[in-house]
């Protein structure tokens, strides 16, 4: 969702930077680190022995508080009113709460099939949140396409057996490519999707 079909870079950073200034870490570092994974993986890592719900719940509230700036971005709304609403779905390691929250603050619908942190045990780079999503769909995760920009996400789509598409919107090449991304893309706007009588097909600008 964050950095494939909405802008909300400004509002995280904004939040993890005053977060990590508080806790005594880096903000650059710990703001690079909570891209595209689950809060609470990042707290963990940074504070194994806090009360990791209760920073999370910090964290997210946080989050939910700030939307200045969520924006759409290039090519997003474009592609979605081509794609069937059964055909595509979001994986996004926000919670449900602020994921609803910042899709409405850009103006998007709410798939009901949506994957959230809420609803996985184990957040990307594990399998588990691609896996969940492609079974909503009714379809084997080598069988779908995964659209990321973070190196996390990339890990978590190629794991799940999914061809992965990445985007250059949050992370540098070297990065995405690292991370086993199979076609590098600017953003949606590289997209192109038509539906045949083979289904939907897909092409690229590269």
């Amino acid at each position: 969702m964050d950095g494939v079909l909405i802008d909300s870079t400004p509002a995280v950073a904004r939040v993890w930077y005053r977060w990590a200034v508080e806790h005594g870490f880096d903000p650059e570092k710990v703001v690079h680190m909570a891209h595209g994974r689950p809060s609470r993986t990042t707290i963990r890592e940074l504070l194994p022995n806090a009360d990791i719900e209760r920073e999370d719940r910090e964290v997210e509230r946080r989050e939910i508080e700030d939307i200045e700036g969520v924006v759409l971005l290039p090519g997003a709304r474009q592609l979605l009113n081509i794609l069937a609403p059964e055909r595509w779905t979001i994986a996004t390691s926000c919670t449900r709460p602020l994921a609803e929250v910042r899709l409405r603050a850009a103006g998007l619908p709410i798939p009901r099939t949506m994957i959230t942190s809420s609803d996985v045990k184990v957040g990307k780079p594990d399998p588990e949140p691609y896996l969940k999503a492609a079974a909503k769909l009714g379809f084997a995760a080598s069988d779908c396409i995964v659209v990321e920009d973070a190196a996390a996400g990339v890990k978590a789509g190629k794991a799940s057996g999914a061809r992965v598409i990445a985007f250059l919107t949050t992370m540098i090449r070297r990065e995405l490519e690292e991370a086993g991304a199979d076609w590098i893309v600017a953003n949606c706007g590289a997209i192109a999707a038509a539906n045949d009588d083979d289904g939907l097909r897909l092409s690229l600008s590269l």
